[in-house]
């Protein structure tokens, strides 16, 4: 007798179909909710744009709260790859924070709509602890607190308290692309990653660093 292996219950056929389905939907509903916001936005007409039925999509996301909140999760976590896949292993760390400025200003010169899903999260859900973009920054910050420290340690940047510099950094990029993004002068956001970095540097750079600052201003990227 062939004993034959079968599939348990409620397990997917094929887990890459599953992950590219989930994919398609959070590709789509961030285009929807980007451009709709999230109350006109109709899981109906999601699923009609992906040809498949409504309760398709219900069954990737129970519901359209969380199927928004899926679509900027899923754009943050993009954001902290960007951002990462632009470090270059062993090069000097004053580069590293540098580069990472600049692919943070970068990642929404292609992908504005991130911009518009991040200031409705904070519209429509005004009862949440932390919004999302808070929840990414605190779970990959440790690694850039470690490099501020060991370069004020090392005399490269004054004496500084890490956490308030890098949520002032922070603070300052998310500054920049909202009041950028909103004037619409139509300027890249990575247009302005010299005055962010002049800003920055000038700011934390020891006396004996601050020489070196125009390397960090106009790179190549």
């Amino acid at each position: 007798m062939t004993n034959t292996l079968k599939r348990g219950p409620g397990r997917p056929r094929n887990l890459g179909l599953t992950s590219q389905r989930c994919e398609e939907i959070l590709t789509v509903a961030t285009e929807s909710f980007a451009s709709k916001g999230f109350a006109s936005t109709d899981v109906q007409e999601i699923a009609d744009r992906l040809g498949i039925a409504k309760g398709t999509v219900y069954h990737y996301f129970p519901s359209k709260e969380q199927l928004f909140l899926a679509a900027v999760d899923r754009g943050m976590a993009a954001l902290s790859l960007e951002i990462n896949g632009s470090i270059i292993a062993g090069e000097d760390p004053v580069m590293q924070i540098a580069r990472a400025i600049r692919a943070f200003l970068k990642f929404f010169d292609q992908n504005p709509q991130m911009i518009e899903l991040i200031v409705q999260e904070r519209a429509e859900f005004r009862d949440r602890k932390k919004p999302t973009y808070l929840e990414h920054r605190e779970r990959n910050i440790r690694p850039w607190h470690e490099l501020f420290r060991s370069l004020s340690s090392s005399g490269r940047f004054r004496e500084i308290n890490e956490d308030e510099v890098t949520q002032t950094i922070s603070n300052l990029l998310y500054g920049s692309i909202f009041t950028t993004y909103f004037a619409r002068h139509g300027q890249t956001f990575e247009s302005l990653a010299s005055q962010v970095l002049a800003l920055v540097f000038a700011g934390i750079m020891s006396d004996s660093e601050r020489p070196n600052l125009h390397r960090y201003l106009d790179f190549e990227a």
